[in-house]
């Protein structure tokens, strides 16, 4: 009743929709950008696990060395994890989603950006959508699509690696890996892109 008198006595203000979805936007960029933070701390640890020294890291991520090291500090534990595998031929669902996600990137750019799973590819990048299984599903959907509907214009690579992840989506393997999700799905869709873009450049399809 109340709320009902206000919308009268008050024609300009905002409905309670209008301020749900403006918060909700707001939620989503926040979440973003934590979720990033954390990823790139986690991507730290995994480069100096590899190796690599902090300058050099620090070069990279366009930080400072302190700001490094102290990045390593915050989450470094008692327990060395074991050294993460980085090939293709992984069967844990975050890297086949990983796999996924490299793929349709690869396809949206092949199709400028007209392909069906273009959106849905920019909302994951950006931290607007997470990777459920609903999400992943949609992607799936979208992305056979478009290899169907442009295998002309497209590399039989690419269908050869969905044939491949979507398989192994169907039936996920029970392993335990190294690594956080967003890690993994990181590697695996970087990997994938690098995959398919060498396949491309030699002329030759996924193995």
């Amino acid at each position: 009743m109340a709320g009902s008198e206000d919308s009268h006595q008050n024609p300009g203000a905002l409905t309670e929709g209008q301020a749900e979805r403006m918060l909700a936007g707001m939620n989503e960029v926040i979440r973003a950008g934590e979720e990033m933070r954390k990823l790139r701390v986690e991507m730290i640890q995994l480069f100096a696990g590899f190796g690599w020294t902090q300058d050099k890291i620090a070069e990279l991520a366009d930080m400072s060395q302190p700001a490094v090291s102290k990045q390593m500090a915050k989450s470094r534990t008692g327990e060395r994890q074991p050294p993460m595998e980085l090939h293709l031929d992984q069967r844990d669902l975050p890297w086949l989603e990983g796999r996924l996600w490299g793929l349709a990137e690869e396809v949206s750019e092949a199709l400028d950006d007209r392909a069906h799973c273009a959106r849905c590819v920019n909302a994951l990048a950006r931290g607007k959508k997470r990777f459920t299984p609903q999400n992943v599903d949609e992607l799936r959907r979208l992305l056979e699509e478009d290899l169907r509907q442009h295998q002309a214009q497209l590399p039989g690579s690419h269908r050869r690696a969905y044939d491949e992840i979507s398989r192994r989506l169907d039936i996920p393997a029970k392993v335990t890996a190294t690594g956080s999700p967003s890690v993994r799905r990181t590697l695996a869709r970087e990997i994938q892109r690098d995959r398919l873009g060498d396949g491309t450049r030699a002329g030759s399809g996924q193995d």
